[in-house]
């Protein structure tokens, strides 16, 4: 029996009045086994009244209370990541110890969330003028909106959730139809942990819901994680109506090797970081630009480490790669591969037609490598989102760096090398918003912020960190006086004059 997934809204379940429902789909099997109900803007208008009315009440909770629900969601998520964990699986189809992964990198938000009093803290100036004081404080935008991506369901809206609970605002969580269940095991640890009522909410859908979030003027701002073309419509539509909003775009993430390098660990991390969670995150690392020669080699060392990679079903024991979302990006991934190779790519490790036995209706394509692949090929210069590495080549650093600046993205970028002079002009020449040295994906740790340049990033404001900070408040400067000290100011006056 197909299981239904609803919305969450007002701390409980809520089905409301869908529009359709949307099959969604275990990737190791290719069969549907839940279908989850699509909000209409009745149910939206809904969940906003009631995140408006709730976050008056919560933004005058004080920070220790606040701090108090956000340690109980921390310890509540860890005493659950194995049903969250297999939730990621049965519909991402990550490996079991890849969802655990993400979980951990989620919470990490919730660790900077558990000292949000610290994050708050304003400025104070005093006596800028006779008996005159300033000081700022920052207070909630009011209701938040988070549009996510499927192949994050737990870590993503983390980067999102908990700082803009914390800091006062309710919040709406639109998950990616594909992944929706683990937001709804989040709500419920949020209404075990305390949180009131109405303060986070669920409303799933497709694109109609989303342009309803951006159109909506009950929503005050919106962070969204997803396509750079997509990101772009959130941008202009969600800042045209109003809001104040975060795009975080695509990426195809870059790496230099240089030829001193240790080719064996750069070979085994450019491995994982190509082709682990099926090379299905923005922080993959698809591109690897091979210096002066040292290319050939390279490849066939990933290939030995990509060759030991066990791909199957999540739960499995053993696994470490899963199946790809769905049928139709399995042939998109494929048909770049496929159109690599007529224009002379050297198809250096073939994952096409893998079969899992078991699971042969299941969305598959193994670790794929592909060497001496042509600039002007799809599969160099899109994102290729899939278990695909290609290898271009550059005769010197210069030539290298020219290549991975010319790219229209800048989420990551990496060197490998054993020469600190390099690194260090590598790190100030290169333009990307995240950097590795020997580092193969560069994510930063939560207390900092996570966001790219170029097309991986519109607006101005990273995710999570200090500057998820700025993203979900307000700055306000008030300046005061008080009449009361006017005739201790006026005795200090007279005394100066008489000096």
């Amino acid at each position: 029996m197909t299981i239904t997934i609803p919305h969450w809204i007002n701390g409980a379940p809520y089905e409301g009045s869908p529009t359709h429902r949307i099959p969604v789909e275990n990737p190791a099997t290719g069969q549907v086994e839940a279908e989850l109900l699509a909000a209409s803007d009745q149910d939206l208008d809904h969940a906003v009244a009631v995140a408006r009315a709730a976050q008056k009440k919560w933004a005058k909770v004080s920070l220790a209370k606040r701090t108090a629900i956000m340690f109980k969601m921390r310890e509540l998520v860890l005493a659950n990541q194995d049903e969250l964990a297999r939730s990621i699986v049965a519909e991402h189809g990550k490996d079991y110890n890849d969802a655990i992964g993400e979980i951990q990198r989620g919470r990490e938000t919730l660790d900077f969330a558990c000292g949000i009093n610290a994050a708050m803290k304003g400025e104070y100036s005093y006596d800028i003028s006779s008996g005159v004081d300033i000081h700022t404080v920052r207070q909630a935008v009011g209701v938040v909106a988070g549009v996510c991506p499927f192949n994050f369901p737990v870590m993503v809206p983390m980067w999102m959730h908990p700082i803009a609970i914390a800091t006062g605002n309710a919040f709406i969580l639109k998950p990616a139809s594909p992944t929706p269940t683990a937001s709804m095991i989040i709500a419920r640890l949020y209404k075990e942990a305390g949180l009131p009522d109405g303060v986070f909410n669920v409303v799933a859908g497709d694109r109609e819901v989303v342009s309803s979030i951006l159109d909506h003027p009950g929503i005050d701002a919106v962070s969204f994680v997803g396509s750079t073309p997509v990101a772009r419509i959130v941008q202009e539509r969600g800042t045209t109506s109003g809001k104040r909003v975060q795009a975080l775009g695509g990426a195809n993430n870059h790496a230099i090797v240089m030829p001193d390098s240790d080719l064996e660990f750069a070979a085994q991390h450019i491995a994982a970081a190509a082709f682990g969670a099926a090379g299905e995150r923005c922080m993959a690392l698809p591109v690897v630009v091979a210096v002066g020669g040292c290319g050939e080699k390279l490849a066939e060392l990933v290939k030995q480490s990509g060759e030991k990679i066990k791909v199957g079903n999540g739960l499995d024991e053993g696994v470490q790669m899963g199946p790809v979302i769905s049928k139709k990006a399995q042939q998109r991934i494929v048909g770049l591969i496929d159109d690599a190779e007529q224009r002379g790519a050297r198809v250096v490790l073939d994952g096409r037609g893998l079969e899992v036995d078991g699971h042969e209706d299941g969305f598959w394509v193994g670790p794929t490598i592909l060497d001496d692949v042509p600039l002007d090929a799809p599969a160099y210069h899109q994102e290729i989102f899939g278990p695909v590495l290609t290898i271009v080549h550059a005769d010197t650093y210069a030539d290298a760096i020219k290549i991975v600046n010319d790219s229209p993205f800048g989420n990551g970028s990496a060197i490998f090398t054993n020469d600190g002079g390099v690194a260090r002009r590598f790190t100030l020449d290169v333009e990307a918003g995240m950097v590795g040295v020997n580092v193969p994906i560069p994510t930063p740790v939560a207390y900092y912020s996570f966001g790219g340049w170029k097309d991986s990033l519109l607006g101005d404001l990273h995710i999570h960190g200090p500057e998820g900070v700025l993203f979900n408040t307000r700055l306000k400067a008030i300046t005061s006086r008080w009449p009361s000290e006017r005739g201790t100011y006026s005795a200090t006056m007279s005394f100066m004059r008489e000096e």
